[in-house]
């Protein structure tokens, strides 16, 4: 079976209305002097769709539709008249072309109730509906003068689009039907907004409902199940000169059947035709979970749907109210940049700093600065301006800065992006940059390695992009990266989930200070600003020795003379831990993934996270001793 790709469907709901009066014959098209009567359907000419009268079950009203053909129960894609119903007592109805040139749909009273309304040169039209679904009128030319794909109801087809321009004020949008047997105009709305970058949005009358997150290029990227490996037909095309934003997900040749709509009750699904079962199937719906409704967690407020309660304050703020989160989160502390600092010395001005939040689907109204080109001038523009909130800088799209309450706020388990929001540094503790053991590692003991900023570190990685992902532990997730100087290192990020992260990044600084062997992994530096937490050490292109060992393919790189010098180097650099080193280490964390490898092949321990000092040699001299009761000074100092 051919399925449609699993987003490019996300718009679908189906309404399984069955049809009375089924028509007892079909024609192909529509002119002047063949109307379509109520004993007539139009057919495409693949057989695949159909048009004619139809009345939902309980209804005394009769409308035009389009609907799958040959698919029990009838799914309604397209309703000509929904608000302006013939009665089902009229028999004489009939759909034609008018002397204008224009499709109207007439009563039994030679009364119009539904017309095309568009300006034709001539009265030579011919009305058809083509394999996709489009019902289209043609003049003389063959030139299409009117679309049903650009007047829709509730349903988005394949190659169909929705969009806006804000010069002439025309919209297609899907509107829901009012109930599932009444499709006059309903409550729910779904189109793209005209902001750069778009969002596709749902709204419940004027209010929001539901949103995907900005489109950057290629999805949406508040949606997890859209990610930059996603290949599908989406398409938008926005001209900020014409005032056009359209969105449409093409397919190739009308291969399959899909669709998608917006139900009474607002909740947009996606459905597929499974040619294995006979029936349709659907893939996803949105809002799918609380999380997912606009605002659930009101301003500032952190929406995560496996937690309980699935809301929680950003950090640097408290719930307005605990028993309404709608109403979300409130600072603790005025920000310092807004404070009246005329008379207070500059040297006492204190900063504010920005809480770090990774995994995120970035808030509604974002200001998009297009003239920043980088992860740093993102930051920096934000740093200098007070009314800046919050930035966030992704790569698909650029940097993003929001100047309003932060809402819609969600956290996900997968995918997502770094979100840096603004607080007085009087409520972050350790993330504030003059915290006392960020200071003591500035200290001799890790006088050799380099401090590394944070932004420094996003160039490096091109904003910690997924394709620069090495692997994944306990401790974060390990990045390459490349500096200015074109040197190759790996990037080691405190995950703010991990429980144990602060030790470990703490335990690895001060151990890797001390110990030097060319069997263990050489840390060139870390980084401590806002909550992050990071470590850089030297890049190894052969990664870690699971990545040989698990692999039937790599795996016949390992020979017996490279087994046996990896093992010879495992070994020397254990014998250093245990016997040689000043401070004797037992690493409790010896595994194939904490083997990493060099271009020769040569191994390198790495990951003291867990590592634990369980005695002094007793050839220790003074000076060493020294720098012991220095390093247990420290620890204390920690501790304390």
């Amino acid at each position: 079976m051919r399925l449609m790709t699993p987003w490019c469907s996300f718009l679908v709901f189906f309404f399984l209305l069955p049809v009375r009066d089924i028509a007892s014959g079909a024609v192909h098209n529509i002119t002047l002097s063949e109307p379509l009567f109520q004993n007539l359907t139009l057919v495409s000419s693949g057989q695949i769709f159909e048009l004619g009268f139809f009345t939902p079950n309980g209804s005394e009203n009769q409308y035009v539709g389009i609907w799958y053909k040959n698919l029990t129960p009838s799914r309604i894609v397209w309703v000509a008249n929904r608000d302006s119903p013939l009665a089902s007592a009229d028999r004489s109805a009939k759909l034609t072309i008018g002397s204008d040139g224009n499709l109207k749909l007439v009563d039994g009273q030679q009364n119009i109730v539904w017309s095309t309304n568009v300006s034709v040169q001539s009265n030579y039209t011919v009305a058809m509906l083509s394999d996709g679904g489009n019902f289209v009128v043609k003049d003389k030319n063959s030139t299409e003068v009117w679309a049903s794909f650009d007047d829709p109801t509730d349903t988005i087809l394949p190659n169909m689009k929705i969009g806006l321009n804000t010069r002439t004020r025309e919209r297609q949008v899907l509107l829901s039907w009012k109930n599932d047997n009444d499709p006059s105009s309903g409550n729910f709305t779904t189109g793209i907004t005209s902001e750069t970058p778009p969002q596709l949005f749902t709204w419940n009358g004027w209010t929001s409902y539901w949103r995907s997150g900005p489109w950057d290029k290629s999805t949406f990227i508040g949606i997890p199940e859209m990610d930059s490996s996603y290949h599908s037909g989406y398409a938008l095309q926005q001209d900020p000169q014409q005032g056009t934003t359209y969105f449409s997900c093409d397919s190739d040749n009308n291969s399959f059947l899909a669709y998608a709509s917006i139900p009474p009750e607002g909740i947009l699904a996606l459905m597929i035709w499974d040619y294995g079962s006979n029936s349709w199937l659907k893939s996803r719906a949105a809002p799918s979970n609380g999380c997912e409704v606009y605002g659930t967690c009101g301003p500032f407020g952190v929406c995560n749907s496996i937690n309980s309660p699935i809301c929680r304050c950003v950090k640097g703020f408290m719930p307005r109210s605990k028993e309404e989160w709608n109403r979300g989160c409130i600072r603790e502390a005025e920000l310092n940049c807004q404070k009246n600092t005329s008379r207070t010395p500059s040297t006492q001005v204190k900063k504010d700093v920005f809480v770090h939040m990774n995994q995120m689907k970035v808030p509604n109204s974002a200001e998009y600065l297009s003239d920043i080109g980088d992860v740093g001038g993102c930051q920096s523009q934000c740093m200098n301006n007070c009314s800046c909130l919050a930035y966030s800088y992704v790569s698909t799209i650029g940097c993003l800065v929001w100047a309003k309450d932060l809402i819609d706020f969600q956290e996900f388990s997968t995918a997502g992006q770094d979100v840096y929001i603004r607080v007085a540094d009087d409520n972050t503790g350790e993330m504030s940059p003059g915290n006392p053991w960020k200071d003591q590692l500035k200290q001799d003991d890790t006088s050799e390695f380099t401090l590394f900023s944070f932004s420094s570190l996003l160039l490096a990685t091109n904003n910690f992009d997924a394709t620069n992902k090495l692997g994944q532990g306990g401790f974060g997730p390990v990045y390459k990266g490349m500096l200015n100087d074109g040197k190759e290192i790996a990037v080691k990020r405190l995950s703010s989930s991990s429980g144990q992260g602060m030790e470990e990044f703490k335990n690895e600084i001060v151990l890797i200070s001390k110990l030097q062997h060319r069997n263990l992994v050489r840390l060139m530096g870390f980084c401590i600003e806002g909550e992050e937490k990071i470590l850089v050490y030297e890049y190894l292109s052969n990664k870690s020795l699971d990545s040989f060992l698990f692999d039937s393919k790599r795996k016949a790189k390992l020979n017996w003379d490279t087994r046996f010098r990896i093992i010879q180097g495992i070994a020397s650099g254990l014998l250093y831990l245990h016997r040689d080193s000043y401070l004797r280490v037992i690493h409790r964390d010896l595994k194939a993934s904490n083997i990493l490898l060099d271009e020769k092949m040569n191994p390198k321990i790495s990951d003291f996270g867990l590592a634990r000092i369980f005695s002094v040699p007793n050839f220790l001299g003074d000076s060493n001793l020294n720098t012991w009761s220095k390093f247990r000074r420290q620890q204390w100092i920690w501790k304390t």
